[in-house]
């Protein structure tokens, strides 16, 4: 019999000992094993600490990127995922919820890296002044934590639970340790194989144990983090761990927890938000077998409507189909093993003693395509408890499963009381369409939830649902359910960085922490800053533009401009009594005199402005008033290219607008002028074009000659005389002369393909062109190679005249759709250095 296997110190093994029998949940047979026997924990963890070094040097850019890059990856891996997951008694629907929304964890982790700035650590927050001068402040920074992240993870999502909580300290910068719960492992197991052999992540950003490893905390260190999800009780007991308390290990825990949803007193029978109620706890009860610490395992109801929601109810879940997940008819699987099926038993016994069964037994129902005494199937148990202000059995027991209790209010204030009877929990959700009871509702019992859905008629098309954990909202609550918060955006990855609080000079800060902060020492650029590629650009590089005054005309023709007749501009017989002395400049006015005075005329890699920022007005300014601007670097932010654009990153710019009316008598610092006005305005900033050499008529003759019979590929089949016919080829296609075929890009595809022209990223290698067959690119037309060079360039200087003669013009390529004058020089730099690399012709 197979074991699950471990992946740790960078190798798969295997667990010493035949380890406990994990059985397929739908049909009852063993086929695997997990035991933990033999690890050395403590190496396990070392080895996570040494080696993450290496993620912890990475930016947050290319720790985003390689998360792309992996849920990319997984994704095309999916199908596989999902034959392995029917085990585990979910249905097609529920492992999308688990496979599916762990990849998106990973998405949208990725997505976060363009709130971080472009290096290894975070900055967080604003300056901080601790002088009155400006020249003694403070900061936060955040940065990777030198431990490693130890996850405990429950069996009801092995896949969603690992990739949410690792997309997150990957992203922070730090290694995991992943133990998925043993009744589920196995899928756990199969996604690690893939992660591991896709060579993304590097080594030591993952290692994985299989099963339940007793004393993984008894040597955890006050650098790690340890997040668990399970059972309150059994995280009640991982919380106390004495390792935990000594270190001031972070932990986290997210637990089960009684769950509520409320249907507010408008919403009877007939109205759009009753169907949503009813639809709301169906779908709680039976997707993943009620196997979610965000089912609904409370159902609060007006007095009045309880036979109500119990008829529809019922009918609603008689409708669900029981049986084999892999069938399509099925709607509802099975639970995780039969040892959970009789805990779940248990559990409601515990509640039937106040409450009673009104929908479901254990023991009449049909299964379909299955055996209902080999697989661990139970069918939905809709309770009903008339006295739960007294009874405290539905508000404490949990029964993990497709389990839930109905239960009447008299009015909103009772089912606020009610709610928060669970002492805590992960998720609560009202349906009213309402929006006072909603407020009343949410505002009253936020202290209680982690999470709380408004549902009505409006948002429903678009609701993500009452059990729905999202990456950008936080995920955990109060009391019963743990405490803790996971995911949540930029909040979650901040749990895996340590904060320190900096004090120094501007200038020393600013060196610090990449950005530029006020008040430090300028570095005065060479040459004007909208110069400068994206690469050569640092913060703090600054340039003094000239004076300008503000004059009378100024202020009159951008009112007239602009409509914007504000009397401080306008009606200088109204300002008595204002904070205005004299005829004021409208803000945006100085806003545009200060770009005027600080834009770079002439074309360079500043691309496009990108936006504003902040902005104020410091005091007015008033007609004669003379200024000048300072503009320097605040900070730099990566950015991929996107679409027909070259790519580029983010300038952010301070500029101050100072008085230019100084006295020669001042000191250095008071000879600045009074600062008026500041902004940070965005720039869009091209970046230097490294991959590809430009190809000059020159340089191309050059490596012409460079090229014999005897050149060998470096890749691919193609001789060197077939290489130069395939390029005159391509030429004759550019300058319109063979036009006759059709685009073989599909066209939901073509606008991506069209886009990587403008990227600098080589062409892939082996690629079959599409036209090879009408081009004829196995045979040659002409006799010698000489002959093939002399064709070649008369072709391109043909593709040259062309766009000289027709410079708005534009012809089809086969891969790439119809291009222009630009995007033929884009391909032909492209296209050129490929073939050219590929004969060994480039220096």
């Amino acid at each position: 019999m197979q074991k699950t296997q471990h992946y740790i110190l960078g190798n798969w093994a295997e667990g010493k000992g035949e380890g406990s029998p994990i059985l397929d949940s739908v049909t009852g047979e063993h086929f695997t094993s997990v035991t933990t026997e033999g690890l050395d924990i403590p190496e396990i963890l070392q080895y996570g600490r040494d080696k993450g070094e290496t993620l912890r040097k990475m930016t947050f850019q290319e720790r985003g990127l390689m998360l792309k890059k992996l849920a990319m990856h997984l994704t095309k891996k999916k199908q596989q995922f999902y034959e392995i997951s029917y085990r585990t008694g979910a249905t097609k629907v529920d492992s999308w919820i688990d496979i599916e929304g762990g990849f998106g964890n990973l998405f949208a982790n990725a997505s976060l890296r363009k709130l971080f700035p472009n290096q290894p650590y975070h900055v967080e927050g604003d300056p901080i002044d601790l002088s009155r001068g400006g020249r003694f402040m403070a900061h936060h920074i955040m940065v990777p934590r030198e431990g490693v992240a130890v996850h405990i993870n429950a069996f009801n999502f092995p896949v969603w639970g690992m990739l949410e909580k690792c997309a997150v300290n990957w992203m922070a910068g730090m290694p995991a340790v992943v133990l998925p719960a043993p009744q589920t492992a196995y899928l756990a197991e199969a996604v690690v194989k893939e992660i591991i052999a896709s060579g993304i992540l590097p080594e030591g950003s993952l290692q994985l144990i299989s099963g339940t490893a007793k004393n993984i905390l008894d040597t955890v260190e006050s650098q790690d983090v340890v997040t668990f999800t399970g059972s309150a009780s059994t995280g009640k007991i991982l919380k106390k761990h004495p390792r935990l308390i000594e270190e001031s290990v972070p932990f986290t825990m997210e637990a089960d927890s009684l769950n509520a949803s409320i249907l507010g007193e408008d919403a009877v029978p007939g109205t759009p938000e009753f169907d949503l109620f009813i639809k709301e706890v169906r779908n709680e009860m039976t997707v993943k077998c009620g196997q979610k610490c965000t089912a609904i395992r409370r159902i609060i109801v007006p007095e009045n409507l309880v036979e109500d929601v119990q008829i529809a109810l019922g009918k609603q879940l008689e409708k669900v189909t029981i049986g084999d997940p892999r069938l399509k008819e099925v709607r509802m699987g099975a639970l995780v093993s039969d040892a959970q099926r009789n805990t779940v038993k248990e559990q409601i016994q515990k509640i039937t003693q106040t409450a009673k069964i009104v929908y479901g037994d254990f023991e009449d129902f049909e299964v379909m395509g299955a055996d209902s005494k080999k697989g661990a199937y139970l069918k939905p148990i809709l309770l009903r408890e008339d006295n739960p202000l007294q009874n405290e059995a539905a508000h404490i027991t949990e029964a993990f499963g497709p389990v839930s209790t109905i239960m009447p209010y008299k009015n909103l204030q009772e089912a606020i009381k009610l709610s928060k009877m669970g002492k805590g929990s992960l998720v609560s959700s009202i349906v009213t369409n309402d929006d006072k009871i909603a407020k009343e509702y949410t505002v009253s019992t936020a202290t209680h939830h982690g999470r709380i859905l408004v549902l009505n008629r409006e948002s429903a098309k678009q609701s993500t649902g009452h059990g729905s954990p999202l990456p950008n909202l936080i995920h955990g609550g109060p009391g019963r359910a743990g405490g803790g918060e996971e995911m949540g955006g930029v909040r979650g990855v901040k749990h895996y960085l340590q904060r320190c609080a900096i004090q120094g000079s501007p200038s020393t800060l600013t060196e610090i922490t990449g950005i530029y902060q006020p008040k430090a020492d300028y570095k005065e650029a060479e040459k004007h800053p909208f110069a400068y590629h994206w690469e050569d650009i640092e913060p703090g590089m600054s340039i003094r533009t000239h004076n300008r005054t503000i004059t009378d005309t100024d202020i009159i023709n951008f009112a007239n401009l602009t409509w914007d007749h504000f009397y401080a501009h306008t009606d200088i017989t109204s300002l008595d009594g204002s904070i205005f002395e004299k005829r004021t400049a409208h803000g945006y006015f100085i806003l545009a005199a200060a770009a005027g005075l600080f834009v770079y005329p002439n074309k360079g890699p500043v691309a496009a402005n990108y936006g504003l920022e902040e902005c104020r007005f410091l005091r007015p300014i008033y007609h004669n008033d003379t200024v000048y601007v300072r503009l320097t670097c605040k900070q730099k932010i990566d950015r991929e290219q996107k679409g027909t654009e070259l790519p580029s990153g983010i300038v952010k710019w301070y500029v101050e607008v100072f008085d230019a009316n100084i006295d020669e008598s001042s000191s250095e610092e008071e000879k600045q002028g009074e600062l008026l006005a500041v902004a940070t305005i965005l720039t869009m900033v091209q970046k230097k074009q490294t991959v590809f050499e430009e190809m000059t008529s020159e340089k191309i003759q050059k490596y012409l000659n460079n090229l014999s019979e005897d050149s060998k590929p470096k890749w691919g089949t193609m001789t060197p005389q077939q290489m130069l016919e395939h390029l005159e080829y391509t030429y004759r296609i550019a300058s319109g002369e063979i036009q006759d075929f059709e685009i073989a890009t599909p066209e939901q595809y073509l606008e991506k393909v069209h886009s990587t022209l403008y990227n600098y990223e080589k062409m892939p290698r082996e690629y079959d062109f599409p036209l090879a067959k009408e081009s004829k690119i196995t045979e040659t037309k002409h006799p010698d190679l000489e002959t093939a060079k002399k064709k070649l360039l008369e072709a391109r200087a043909d593709y040259l005249k062309y766009f000289k003669q027709n410079p708005d013009a534009k012809t089809k390529n086969v891969v790439f759709g119809e291009l222009n004058k630009f995007e033929w020089y884009l391909l032909e730099r492209k296209h050129l250095n490929h073939h050219f690399e590929q004969f060994n012709l480039l220096d």
